[in-house]
């Protein structure tokens, strides 16, 4: 379960996360009453225990976050150095801190979060880009459901190609929301990516 297939499609040029599909998530069980239903339904039983495992439910204090995203990653195997982003730590500093790609390069983004506490479903990545403050791209990375463990989940999102050419050069604000169907934002934050001709170029 370290990596989902990934689905991304365009949506509405807005700048919320949208929640116009007409689908309602079912109503939210506690861990407790999941691992009691239908304990003679063999196939489901199998499947309770992909996603809660074989330990005992831990009980967390309640000021603890269900989902806890702890580092977003552009895997490129180019790049020089790991170019990665700690969201434990400041985000308005985050917000200034402009990470780099080289023109045409194939990345990856990586997406490495924890569930404590219970069953989260529908858990999807949401990307808005801009260029001069106009807003040049949106997309949206399904990432799945998942159960809580003391390990870490990684997400990959599909390979992608970083915009070549001199009129793609330059610096991109993005703002990244990890939402889930109950339409819970676990994180939002914003970071720049700048688009050079080559790794160490500094214009």
């Amino acid at each position: 379960m370290s990596e989902h297939e990934a689905v991304t499609h365009e949506v509405d040029d807005d700048d919320e996360v949208d929640s116009k599909v007409n689908y309602k998530p079912p109503p939210q069980k506690s861990m407790q009453e999941i691992q009691e239903m239908d304990k003679d339904d063999e196939s489901l039983a199998k499947y309770k225990k992909s996603l809660l495992g074989e330990g005992p439910v831990v009980v967390l204090k309640p000021s603890v976050p269900n989902v806890t995203v702890t580092r977003l990653t552009l895997v490129c195997e180019t790049a020089p150095a790991p170019i990665t982003m700690d969201l434990t730590q400041d985000l308005d500093k985050l917000k200034k801190t402009t990470f780099v790609l080289k023109e045409g390069c194939e990345y990856r983004v990586k997406i490495s979060f924890k569930v404590c506490k219970e069953i989260v479903s529908g858990l999807k990545y949401v990307q808005h880009t801009y260029r001069t403050g106009v807003k040049v791209a949106k997309a949206t990375f399904m990432v799945g459901s998942y159960g809580p463990r003391a390990e870490e989940y990684e997400f990959l999102t599909p390979l992608e190609e970083a915009p070549k050419g001199m009129l793609s050069r330059g610096t991109y604000h993005n703002k990244s929301f990890f939402t889930d169907d109950d339409n819970h934002n676990h994180l939002t934050w914003e970071w720049n990516l700048s688009i050079r001709k080559e790794w160490d170029d500094a214009s």
